[in-house]
């Protein structure tokens, strides 16, 4: 497969790793040396590149991991991936899908979800702070999804545009403000999910969605353990993503 203009790219040394979105004419600068965007236009995934120093830099296609937790910028704290792939098959999110989201963020579980919906499906995603958008947008750029968002700049405090969604997920602050809201927006018998990061705001959400009619309401955490990959000593890593939220997930009807 060979490396075209506007493709992401990550350019590896083994101990260096950089992300690039591809344009004729550009130059990147590490402190390696310089690499020519047109050097690597049109190489074959897995061959190499030389800076202007001589050093030699890798060229690999990114997968969307490598792209949400080194290539992407953070302007809020990300959804990882072990919760956005999680959530994503929770939710049943699949080609051709109406999805609603709020709170997006920097737009990491947006990548995860919108990578689900193509080529036909379409996450409409709201964000009240325009800042976030901004990043939301350039970071759903660089990942090469940003066909597949509709990004909506509002608080959906003053109201959601459309309606009959396929499924929805929700990372606010108070959700449970907002249950009955949007119960409303989701087709009858459609999946919803939250992410809280504290068990009081679990309680209060709970009480909404019984309050509400929701069904199969379920409570879960998912804790991830990496393990130092030296044949002659495995052992688990000195650090561990543990906790990152509460996910909650709910059936309308």
């Amino acid at each position: 497969m060979f490396v075209k203009e506007g493709e992401t790219v990550e350019l590896t040394d083994g101990k260096n790793t950089f992300f690039i979105k591809l344009k004729k004419g550009e130059i990147f600068s590490t402190h390696k040396g310089n690499i020519k965007h047109d050097d690597v236009i049109g190489k074959e995934y897995g061959q190499s590149v030389r800076t202007h120093k001589g050093n030699k830099f890798v060229v690999l296609k990114p997968t969307i991991y490598e792209i949400i937790m080194y290539g992407i910028k953070r302007k809020t704290q990300i959804i990882y991936p072990k919760d956005s792939a999680y959530i994503t098959l929770r939710l049943g999110i699949t080609s051709g899908m109406k999805v609603f989201e709020t709170g997006v963020g920097s737009g990491a579980l947006t990548i995860v979800m919108a990578n689900a919906v193509k080529p036909n499906g379409v996450i409409y995603a709201y964000e009240k702070e325009i800042s976030h958008l901004k990043v939301a947008e350039e970071n759903l750029r660089f990942s090469g999804f940003l066909d597949y968002v509709k990004l909506i700049h509002r608080d959906i405090s003053e109201g959601i545009d459309e309606g009959d969604f396929d499924a929805g997920f929700v990372d606010i602050r108070e959700p449970w403000l907002f249950v009955e809201h949007i119960k409303g927006v989701l087709k009858k018998g459609a999946p919803i999910g939250f992410l809280v990061p504290t068990v009081n705001q679990i309680i209060k959400l709970l009480e909404s969605l019984e309050r509400n009619g929701f069904i199969n309401i379920e409570v879960k955490e998912i804790l991830l353990r990496n393990y130092k990959p030296v044949a002659e000593r495995l052992r688990p890593e000195d650090r561990m993503v543990a906790h990152t939220g509460y996910l909650i997930f709910a059936r309308n009807v």
